[in-house]
């Protein structure tokens, strides 16, 4: 059998070698939530106690899910939209409400970069400036940490050095969302920079792409290497660890508790954002995807493990210098990497080297998850136009993605562009959407294209069947599980709210649509190819519940080929991709 069965097959490209594909999705799923959320979830939820529901979703839905949507990827070649036509031509508004999912990432995700970039420049001064209140942007109320700080420092309106360079000289924070205010101008140019550096990353496709992620995967371990050394040498470390780590079994009666795991399990692992697929459609036809998942997923969750002990070690040091409790000094997401760990950093002998290895890997990290976004969107967008698979005009497109992503980001580097980041962040890109993806994919796969019939093709690829464990998650627990969650999280669901600051109606519902809007593909594909097929219903959903012959290609016809020969004799309007599946009567089956 042709694994590349098609002309477009034959120009994707494919991985190098099974190392580009390992270090890609390394440096997908292992990003900023590993280091500036993982830890902070471990803390405020129980510790060590907090493994339990983590654990538990991780082999519940993180590892069911990511198998399936890396061999799907490898099985179809197809990108985050049209794979899942190999499924069920019904199940593509699923891909599209995942690339829609993406492009809000890629808008707000790379603002985190511009801001980075900013801090590392700033890193190189003499004298780290949000180390003291001796700038123009200081007011009559600031303090420095370690000098005249005291613990009545915090009441009143006193605010520490590091939370005025945050808030006045990186964002120039307004009061609201309804003062947009000016565009920052040298953090636009950060984050013109960050635009750059994606776009080369990716302009030349998978080829280029499989050589920076030698670079991008890699040498943030080594940077968290060298904090997590210093980290641990460093006075009022253990008492961070501990802090960490210590156990609250009572925490596990706390339902946000299991709320807060299941969300960050789906986030960590960019699982239902089509990114897997992507990066899965470049293997080898043969390539053992089921060994890669057991070891990309254990990687991940030890990477966001250890980086706990990397962050706390340096919290345990700044609250042991302040003689405070760490819970008044830790933070989690921005608050994290942009207010408390720079304030310890500032505390430390040589603070301008160890400012500069932080962020350095906060870029890298953000940097690794950023392209693979963008590569995710242009190859969904190519596969589903081929036109665009020709160099010069995949090149065209990326820089239309690129260019159009920045205009729109310009909007969160003004001087009210933080409350609209956290819109993105906390409604876009939240949990909830994720789960209904989840609980999607997952009953596609296990129930209308058939968890034995999808063990059939694996088997065809890799050689031999897995245990049905994850026959099992598919049809059964993964989509219980994922709708537990995802009840939960709507009847507890609480607005969104920075510090005291409360949005104004309309910027909820500008919210509240960001998280609609991609899970309201589904239905809305649904209503349409329903509508546009001929026939009678029960011949349209026979049609529509059924693969292409992407699939049928496969040694192991074990679908339907009635519902396949309905399919071409109805000539559903699908588009090219459909015409060259059923270009005569005559076609193989």
């Amino acid at each position: 059998m042709s694994n590349d069965r098609s002309p477009q097959h034959q120009k994707r490209g494919q991985w190098a070698n099974k190392r580009e594909f390992i270090l890609a999705v390394a440096g997908q799923i292992i990003g900023l939530s590993n280091v500036w959320r993982f830890p902070y979830l471990c803390f405020k939820n129980g510790g060590g106690v907090f493994l339990v529901p983590y654990i538990m979703f991780l082999f519940t839905c993180g590892i069911p899910l990511f198998f399936a949507e890396t061999s799907l990827g490898q099985f179809s070649r197809e990108g985050g939209i049209t794979c899942w036509k190999n499924i069920c031509l019904l199940a593509k508004g699923l891909g599209y409400g995942t690339q829609v999912a993406v492009f809000y990432s890629l808008v707000h995700y790379i603002v985190i970069l511009a801001w980075a970039f900013l801090y590392l420049f700033s890193s190189f001064n003499v004298e780290l400036p949000w180390g003291n209140c001796n700038n123009t942007w200081n007011t009559d109320d600031c303090f420095e940490y370690g000098q005249n700080y005291t613990s009545a420092g915090h009441v009143g309106n006193a605010t520490s050095s590091v939370k005025e360079f945050w808030q006045r000289r990186i964002l120039g924070l307004s009061r609201g969302i309804e003062e947009v205010g000016s565009i920052r101008w040298d953090l636009a140019g950060c984050l013109l920079l960050s635009w750059i550096i994606c776009y080369f990353c990716v302009f030349k496709g998978i080829k280029c792409s499989g050589k920076v992620v030698y670079f991008t995967a890699t040498f943030p371990y080594v940077m968290m290497t060298v904090l997590l050394v210093r980290g641990l040498t460093l006075p009022g470390a253990l008492d961070g660890i501990i802090f960490y780590l210590y156990p609250d079994p009572a925490r596990l009666t706390d339902t946000q508790v299991w709320m807060d795991a299941g969300s960050q399990i789906l986030a960590s692992y960019s699982l239902c954002a089509g990114c897997l697929q992507v990066l899965g459609s470049y293997n080898t036809y043969n390539n053992n995807c089921y060994k890669d998942t057991f070891f990309l997923c254990l990687l991940n969750s030890l990477t966001s493990f250890v980086a706990g002990f990397a962050v706390f070690s340096v919290l345990g040091f700044m609250a042991n210098k302040l003689s405070v409790d760490i819970s008044v000094v830790a933070e989690s997401g921005p608050g994290l990497a942009f207010i408390a760990y720079p304030s310890a950093i500032a505390l430390m002998p040589i603070p301008q080297l160890w400012a500069s290895f932080f962020f350095i890997m906060i870029i890298l990290l953000g940097v690794d998850s950023q392209f693979v976004y963008l590569e995710s969107l242009v190859t969904s967008i190519s596969d589903m136009f081929p036109f665009f698979h020709t160099g010069h005009r995949r090149k065209v497109l990326l820089l239309a993605i690129c260019v159009g992503c920045f205009l729109v980001g310009l909007l969160m580097v003004t001087k009210g562009g933080l409350y609209v980041f956290l819109l993105f962040d906390y409604y876009a890109s939240n949990g909830m959407p994720l789960m209904f993806f989840a609980i999607v994919e997952s009953v596609c796969i296990g129930w209308v294209y058939g968890a034995d019939r999808y063990y059939d093709n694996i088997k065809d690829m890799i050689g031999y069947r897995p245990p049905p464990y994850m026959k099992y998650c598919w049809k059964f627990i993964t989509p219980a599980v994922c709708t537990s969650i995802l009840l939960l999280s709507l009847i507890k669901f609480t607005p969104l709210k920075y510090n005291t600051y409360q949005y104004p109606w309309w910027g909820y519902a500008l919210g509240i649509f960001f998280a609609i809007s991609s899970t309201l593909f589904i239905p809305l594909w649904v209503l349409y190819i329903v509508a546009v097929t001929p026939g009678t219903l029960r011949q349209r959903l026979r049609v529509l519940c059924s693969p292409t012959n992407q699939i049928s290609a496969s040694p192991n016809k074990t679908h339907s080929h009635e519902a396949h020969a309905e399919l071409c004799a109805l000539k559903v309007n699908d588009g090219p991709a459909l015409t060259e599946q059923c270009p005569n009567e005559n076609t193989e089956m």
